[in-house]
């Protein structure tokens, strides 16, 4: 049995997130019936991380099993010509049996884009902002989140877990002219974890918070003192690390 790992990049605009459900268009189900159709035997993908719906994707790592004996780079140039528009892939290459996209990664990466002008080009890849915004208070708040924290507020309510521990390698903002946008790397985030950080620094950026509150809304490990949860669109997955 083979082991193959890819790399995809995807627009997720049209997709109801990453995860085959019935009747849905999602990425996983149009991945897995472009790989299907190429080697003529059922596939099932397992990706580094399950998108939501809306949530895009610059590096999203998935793998699968096959006994099929395609080259690697027919498995690159067919999966292509069968996928849509909105899903490319990256790279292909043959990995250990033993890898598994989503339980072998060590890092996720993250970026949230925002903007401070309407467009029509970029509507649907970043969250638009009416209010003013000052960017170094946001900064100002990141130190609070790096290192293995419980991340309990930052994620969706009612998500039954073991443990809510997150390791927060960095988190920063940068700004290009009307552009915003929140990068942040960890071992795991939570449901919603990304998207509830960025509506909670966004508070505190408008001056509806206080920075240095980051750290109380921390310890409180209660969703309901966190801020809203951002936008799916300005999201994107931008690369998994092993």
């Amino acid at each position: 049995m083979r082991n193959i790992k890819l790399v995809l990049e995807y627009d997720g605009s049209d997709f109801f997130g990453w995860q085959r459900q019935p009747l849905l268009r999602t990425v996983q189900g149009e991945v897995e019936k472009a790989f299907q159709s190429l080697t003529q035997k059922e596939v099932k993908i397992t990706a580094a991380g399950r998108t939501d719906t809306g949530v895009h994707a610059l590096g999203q790592a998935a793998n699968f099993q096959t006994e099929s004996a395609l080259p690697v780079a027919t498995f690159y140039k067919g999966g292509n010509a069968l996928l849509p528009d909105d899903i490319r892939i990256l790279s292909v290459e043959e990995v250990a049996e033993s890898f598994n996209a989503r339980f072998s990664a060590i890092a996720r990466h993250y970026k949230y884009v925002m903007c401070t002008k309407p467009t029509a080009i970029h509507r649907k890849f970043c969250w638009h902002i009416k209010e003013t915004i000052d960017v170094s208070r946001m900064q100002q708040a990141c130190p609070f989140l790096i290192g293995e924290k419980d991340f309990t507020s930052f994620c969706q309510a009612g998500a039954e877990l073991d443990n809510f521990l997150c390791d927060v390698r960095y988190a920063r903002f940068a700004q290009t002219g009307e552009q915003i946008v929140f990068e942040v790397g960890a071992n795991r985030f939570l449901h919603n974890m990304v998207r509830i950080l960025s509506g909670t620094l966004l508070r505190i950026g408008q001056g509806k918070r206080q920075p240095q509150e980051l750290k109380d809304i921390l310890d409180a490990k209660d969703r309901r003192i966190a801020g809203r949860t951002a936008p799916a669109r300005g999201l994107f997955l931008v690369r998994v690390d092993y």
